[in-house]
């Protein structure tokens, strides 16, 4: 598909999605999201996209351990506004993987599976991204740094070169290569780097 080499580095995630089980979607309900999966969805890979998938990933190691997590079975709140930044951005991708939808997602089947309402913007008290579980009400706060993984310098100049119409195509291949080098590093170099995604647990009681 012509993706960059290191998509394929980047450990896939195997979720449990207990609709698509019983609709007969996926064998056992086990379904495999790969980073391709974010950037087809965003259009595009950029250290946003990565955060998002990164602190997603992070979150339900947390929550799960050597679990399987459940799709569908978790919460997602930020505390940006939806239209504010890149916030609905990092919310598709948490969408994606866990199944959160906000007032537009699937309604559920005789007041099960629901989706809806799982995702919400506008939190107060939230940082970053708060993943909850519905089932034992765990929940774990992300926060994304990525100061420590610096845009190449090179990266500004060449960009302004492409939007006033001043680069040719080893320009703007050099700028693509740079910006996701930046993406290759968050995701390969720090994938377990603490300082990139700050965690904190607080254990629920079981329902």
């Amino acid at each position: 598909m012509g993706f960059p080499d290191f998509f394929a580095r980047i450990p896939a995630v195997t979720l449990r999605d207990p609709l698509a089980d019983l609709l007969g979607a996926a064998e056992g309900g086990l379904l495999d999201y790969r980073f391709e999966d974010a950037v087809r969805l965003a259009g595009h890979s950029c250290p946003t996209v990565a955060g998002a998938w990164l602190m997603t990933i992070r979150a339900l190691r947390v929550l799960y351990g050597d679990a399987v997590p459940e799709r569908g079975n978790i919460t997602v709140a930020m505390g940006e506004a939806q239209d504010s930044g890149v916030a609905g951005v990092i919310g598709s991708i948490a969408t994606l993987i866990t199944g959160a939808a906000g007032n537009g997602g699937f309604k559920g089947l005789g007041g099960r599976y629901s989706r809806r309402n799982l995702l919400q913007f506008g939190m107060n008290g939230v940082t970053g991204l708060r993943f909850s579980r519905l089932d034992t009400h765990a929940t774990v706060d992300c926060e994304l740094r990525l100061n420590s993984v610096p845009a190449d310098p090179q990266m500004s100049a060449l960009l302004s070169a492409i939007l006033n119409n001043q680069a040719d195509a080893s320009t703007t291949r050099r700028f693509g290569e740079l910006w996701q080098g930046r993406v290759k590093r968050i995701l390969i170099d720090h994938y377990d780097d603490p300082e990139i995604v700050r965690l904190e647990f607080s254990q629920g009681i079981p329902s």
